[in-house]
């Protein structure tokens, strides 16, 4: 197979060495005899897979012990309806920061259980900067505050954590495991797994355990944290095979040198793509330089007309998934924690010979 590089926004690139992994422990699993995808969750194998798979991303994360850990189903746009189902708690409004195509996503859902309170909203300058937190307009009586720290379509991150006098809720699904980041300063922490954890399919919630036990009534029981902490996430048949894929990446992130150590790769990694469009004539990036994403990297060409040549020659050279979202045009390289910085330099150097063939 030749080398090839995927710069998808997800389902994502996952480490080589992973697949290779998965690829020989296809058939048998351990001493299980039978495939990891055909033995029963309730098993000693997986029971120990799935108790280690925690305990991984417990120590990579350094996880406080009154934090939960669930490893659910549904994707992250499930976690939209979950978190006020949990967090409202008796109270009718929470506070939300409009910062992108997915933060708008989980307003329209939040919207469908309570008044939403939108303490800051960047959709006029077209999700390209970030107000200042000084600024939000954070009402006092809200349950709790959302935000999304890395907006995956417009290549928005935030560089700043929020702080409000109520539990913090983040949707990581693109930025988790990618860097070091402070647990005890959120109340949830949600991500779907297909962009830095494994294939799609799982999502991971983090939950401050004092958040759990009080939901809005006449919920499904599956949207009930408690149900699946009282249950290790196993009340009924998890996505057993995206949660062991999940242990080997977390393994690979270890032998990284941890969040450390991907936070050093991933910022190299970024600043070699950065460097590359802000010192071309031909290449351009729409967002606010301190805002701009490690992981999701939108360019625009001078020329539209060339983005097709631009992604046909990119997909013969071996560089996948170019294409930006139609919200935005032109290209996006997602860089997440499985591309490596070879990836990361056969795209600078493809983008510099398109330039002087088409410039």
């Amino acid at each position: 197979m030749s080398q090839a590089y995927n710069f998808s926004a997800g389902p994502a690139m996952l480490p080589r060495a992973v697949l290779e992994q998965i690829q020989g422990e296809l058939l048998e699993y351990g001493n299980a005899k039978a495939s990891v995808m055909e033995i029963s969750h309730r098993g000693a194998d997986f029971m120990g897979l799935a108790k280690k798979s925690e305990q991984d991303l417990r120590d990579l994360m350094n996880i406080p012990s009154n934090y939960k850990v669930l490893f659910l189903q549904g994707g992250a746009s499930s976690q939209f309806s979950m978190v006020p189902v949990n967090l409202l708690r008796g109270k009718n409004k929470a506070n939300y920061a409009h910062t992108g195509h997915w933060s708008k996503k989980a307003i329209a859902e939040a919207k469908r259980y309570c008044d939403v309170n939108i303490c800051t909203d960047n959709s006029a300058n077209k999700y390209t900067d970030i107000d200042d937190f000084s600024n939000w307009n954070i009402d006092a009586d809200g349950a709790y505050l959302h935000y999304t720290p890395n907006e995956t379509i417009a290549g928005l991150e935030f560089d700043y954590i929020p702080e409000a006098d109520m539990p913090l809720v983040a949707d990581m699904s693109s930025t988790i495991l990618s860097r070091e980041i402070d647990v005890s300063k959120y109340g949830v922490i949600y991500a779907g797994a297909q962009k830095n954890i494994g294939p799609a399919g799982l999502t991971v919630v983090i939950v401050r355990e004092d958040l759990i036990g009080q939901v809005v009534e006449n919920q499904p029981v599956l949207f009930d944290y408690s149900t699946q902490a009282n249950n290790e996430s196993m009340y009924n048949t998890p996505p057993t095979f995206a949660w062991y894929a999940a242990g080997r990446v977390f393994e690979w992130v270890k032998a990284q040198g941890g969040l450390a150590g991907m936070g050093k790769i991933n910022q190299t990694k970024a600043q070699t793509l950065y460097s590359a469009i802000d010192n071309s004539d031909f290449y351009s990036n729409p967002v606010a330089p301190k805002y701009r994403s490690w992981m999701n990297v939108p360019f625009l060409l001078a020329d539209d007309n060339l983005n097709g040549l631009f992604l046909e020659k990119a997909f013969d050279a071996g560089l996948l998934a170019l294409k930006g979202h139609r919200s935005v045009g032109g290209m996006r390289a997602s860089i997440y924690n499985a591309m490596p910085q070879e990836g990361i330099d056969a795209l600078v150097s493809f983008m510099g010979d398109f330039e002087k063939e088409n410039g």
